[in-house]
């Protein structure tokens, strides 16, 4: 009876033996399996966090290079805004007028446009003042109603401009000889007429030789 109960005893302890190395090895194995998976997981955030910054680097760069580019763009259109507007603005022929008057060129232009002949020995400018009578010779003449500027040159030939200035580059042209001939008295009507029809002209901004030549034989009086 005693060697039954020794090799069942021995039987059963070795069955016992046998589940626990299973379970051991299976352990391990698990552990081994999920360790490896661990790893794998880590690996898995770490490739996807340096794709993550590998990207972001990317858009800094991007908009590093966007930003010079529009700033080298904006430059270069700054430098060609300036070059532009100094070409504009620069116009060598002002230069031969900067040494007169705005009221010396106002007249040079004014007789080089209306004059009878533009090329004169001696250009008269006269101012009148308003209520001047427009023929001194005619008792029945009106006066002026504002302040003209008479040009004229030294024969009547050449002819006259009688006019006075809007200060827009414009004039008011009155259709008056420089020396009156015919029947007086005229008559009032006739030289309200006058003042009634004068004629609106825009002054050329005419700049050249023959311009700066009437500058030179103006004679103001």
């Amino acid at each position: 009876m005693m060697d039954n109960f020794g090799k069942k005893f021995n039987s059963n302890t070795f069955i016992l033996i046998l589940i626990l190395l299973l379970v051991g090895c299976s352990s391990s194995a698990n552990g081994k399996s999920e360790a490896q998976l661990d790893k794998s997981g880590n690996n898995d955030v770490s490739d996807s966090k340096d794709i993550d910054q590998t990207k972001e680097n990317s858009e800094i760069e991007d908009e590093e290079y966007q930003s010079e580019s529009t700033t080298d763009l904006d430059k270069s259109a700054d430098k060609g805004s300036k070059k532009t507007t100094t070409t504009e603005t620069s116009n060598p022929e002002d230069d031969l007028l900067n040494t007169y008057s705005s009221e010396e060129i106002e007249y040079a232009r004014i007789w080089w446009q209306l004059g009878e002949m533009r090329q004169v020995d001696e250009l008269n400018i006269k101012h009148i003042p308003a209520g001047t009578p427009i023929n001194s010779d005619d008792e029945t003449s009106a006066n002026y109603p504002e302040g003209v500027i008479q040009l004229a040159g030294s024969r009547l030939v050449e002819g006259s401009v009688t006019y006075s200035g809007n200060g827009d580059g414009t004039i008011n042209v009155y259709k008056v000889p420089l020396r009156w001939d015919g029947k007086y008295p005229a008559g009032k009507d006739f030289y309200e007429d006058i003042i009634e029809n004068t004629e609106l002209v825009q002054v050329d901004p005419t700049i050249n030789e023959g311009i700066i030549e009437l500058i030179k034989v103006q004679n103001i009086r």
